[in-house]
C-alpha cells in the first residue's frame, strides 16, 4: 500500500509498506510468524542524527530503501512530488542532486537532504507568489514577472521558448504554451540563472555583446542544467 506524507511548505513525501511480514522501523528487521523459517537479512538503518528533525529524518529513511544511509537519484525522486501528486521530472532531480551532493558520490545524505528540503520549501513560496490564479502551474504573464522579479528581462520570443521548453509532456503548436509544474520551474529559473552568468563572465564590458568561439559556446550551453 503506498501513501503519501504531506507538510507545512505543500511538498510531499511517498512511502509504500510491503505486507510480506510486520517490519519492526527501529531494528531494521522483520518479524516472521514460522520460526522455521530462513532468517533473512535487511539492511540496518540507524536512528536519526543528534538534533535531526525527526519527520524530516523518517521521510528520508523511508524512500532509502536499500538502507546505504544515502539516496540515489532514483531514490530522490520518490521522496519529492508536486502538488498535482506527479513525482519530479528525473531531469530536475539530476540536478538537485548535483547541486547539494557535498562529496560528490552521486547520491545525497541526510545532511545534503535537509539542505535540499529547505531550498525545496523557499522555492515553493516563490512559485506560489508567482501562481496568481493558484492552477498549479506558471503560464505566460506569470512566467514573464517571475522572470523581470529575478532580474531577467526575457523577450516576449524566449519566454515562450521557455514554457515549450519546460512544460510537462507532449506540446502542440497550437494555441498557447502549457504551464510550467513546480519542478520545472525551478529548473527553469536555475537555467537562465546559469545561462545568464556564464554570459555576463564572456561580456566583459556589459554592453550585452560577446563574440564566442564554438568551444565556449558549446561549453556554457552543455554545462547548463
Amino acid at each position: 500500500m503506498a501513501y503519501h506524507y504531506k507538510d507545512s511548505s505543500s511538498n510531499y513525501v511517498h512511502r509504500s509498506h510491503s505486507h510480506a511480514g510486520s517490519y519492526n522501523s527501529y531494528t531494521g528487521s522483520h518479524d516472521h510468524h514460522n520460526s522455521n523459517s530462513h532468517p533473512r537479512s535487511y539492511p540496518y538503518q540507524p536512528g536519526p542524527p543528534v538534533g535531526a528533525d525527526p519527520q524530516l529524518w523518517q521521510w528520508f529513511a523511508a524512500v532509502d530503501t536499500d538502507g546505504s544511509g544515502a539516496l540515489s537519484v532514483t531514490e530522490l525522486q520518490q521522496a519529492l512530488v508536486n502538488g498535482n501528486w506527479s513525482h519530479f521530472d528525473l531531469d530536475t532531480v539530476k540536478m538537485l542532486v548535483n547541486i547539494f551532493d557535498a562529496n560528490h558520490s552521486g547520491t545525497i545524505g541526510f545532511a545534503d537532504f535537509a539542505r535540499l528540503w529547505k531550498y525545496i520549501a523557499e522555492w515553493q513560496g516563490v512559485f506560489k507568489h508567482f501562481d496568481k490564479d493558484h492552477s498549479g502551474s506558471i503560464e505566460g504573464r506569470e512566467l514573464a514577472e517571475a522572470m523581470r522579479s529575478f532580474g531577467y528581462n526575457l523577450s516576449p520570443a524566449l519566454l515562450t521558448i521557455l514554457q515549450y521548453k519546460y512544460a510537462p509532456g507532449a506540446t502542440s503548436a497550437y494555441g498557447p504554451p502549457p504551464g510550467i509544474t513546480f519542478d520545472r520551474f525551478v529548473r527553469a529559473c536555475v537555467t537562465v540563472k546559469t545561462l545568464t552568468e556564464a554570459f555576463q563572465k564572456v561580456d566583459t564590458d556589459h554592453d550585452g555583446w560577446a563574440q564566442l568561439n564554438y568551444e565556449e559556446f558549446m561549453k556554457i550551453t552543455l554545462t547548463a542544467p
